[in-house]
């Protein structure tokens, strides 16, 4: 047997290695010389739905973009009940103009949903490493027992997703189940961690704990962080009380600095799917798609310069 570790193996063993990060270290400007991030820096592909998938991936390629977080959900790039159909030819369109397709946004909830095993042993056929589940709901009614319902269907799906060897990476969400993570946390410790993890979002993090709850949050998904997304918001003081405003990046309430340091320092190696959630304007269409891929490119150069601080080098720059 070869002792050479493929590259997404490579990636989804470092994504599940059980690593102790203190507040400490990712509070310092730790220095990773060497070390560097070689995971795929991915566009979430919500913000360009009029694209085709070969557009999608020539625009992304253009602004430099390793990779594609493909919407397999309706409205998104991929509707669920052409998954079988249609994930094959979007996920070729992509790999063909250089880019990767390392995760899929979903959404299932549960493996009795219809679309779950045609969409999960379909992106598994296609060396798809993670996928995003959906959303579950408090009802604020008997948050306990909301928790044990929703518990119950995320093992399930995550035991299908084992069985076609795809792994699930769960999206805290500001006001859904595993906001604050915590919740949630006590779910995803029993699961195989091979199989379930995080996909952490620092953004809603922040919003959910904004002084030192975040920080927990983000410490606690460490050991078992499959995915990451990036975005921002400030809140902002309305009429009708106070709300989280979407941003740019670097231009909200994120400290990136402290959050690339704890990804740096807990050898995280997976996807990062950059969203793009503001409103950005234009006149036409074609005007707002090209004022989107611009907003797209400054956010991108941003993050990378982050990540570079933490990690020393990232993955195009030797």
């Amino acid at each position: 047997m070869s002792m050479e570790l493929s590259r997404r193996d490579f990636l989804g063993r470092c994504s599940t290695v059980a690593c102790a990060v203190s507040l400490n270290m990712a509070e310092a400007s730790v220095s990773h010389p060497g070390a560097g991030y070689i995971g795929t820096l991915c566009l979430f592909s919500k913000p360009l739905p009029g694209m085709d998938w070969r557009r999608l991936a020539q625009a992304a390629k253009s602004v430099g973009f390793g990779g594609i977080d493909l919407t397999v959900r309706q409205g998104g790039h991929v509707r669920p009940e052409r998954a079988h159909e249609d994930l094959p030819q979007a996920v070729e369109a992509i790999r063909e103009e250089g880019l990767d397709v390392p995760m899929i946004t979903t959404e299932l909830t549960s493996a009795g949903d219809p679309a779950a095993r045609t969409i999960l042993s379909t992106a598994a056929k296609l060396s798809i490493p993670f996928f995003k589940p959906g959303y579950y709901e408090y009802k604020m009614v008997n948050v306990r027992r909301e928790l044990e319902v929703a518990a119950s269907q995320f093992r399930g799906l995550v035991s299908l997703s084992k069985q076609y060897g795809i792994q699930a990476g769960y999206h805290n969400h500001e006001q859904y189940i595993g906001a604050p993570v915590w919740d949630i946390a006590s779910v995803i410790d029993a699961l195989d961690s091979e199989w379930a993890g995080f996909y952490f979002d620092a953004r809603h993090a922040v919003a959910e704990g904004g002084v030192g709850g975040w920080k927990i949050a983000t410490n606690l998904v460490m050991p078992r962080l499959k995915m990451v997304a990036a975005k921002d918001f400030l809140w902002e003081k309305t009429e009708t009380g106070w709300a989280a405003r979407n941003s740019p990046l670097g231009e909200g309430m994120v400290d990136w600095k402290y959050f690339v340091n704890a990804l740096a320092a807990g050898g995280f190696q997976g996807p990062i799917s950059l969203h793009l959630e503001y409103d950005v304007a234009g006149e036409t269409s074609a005007a707002k798609e090209n004022n989107i891929l611009a907003a797209l490119h400054r956010d991108l150069q941003f993050l990378k310069a982050r990540l570079r601080q933490g990690y020393g080098v990232i993955a195009g720059d030797r």
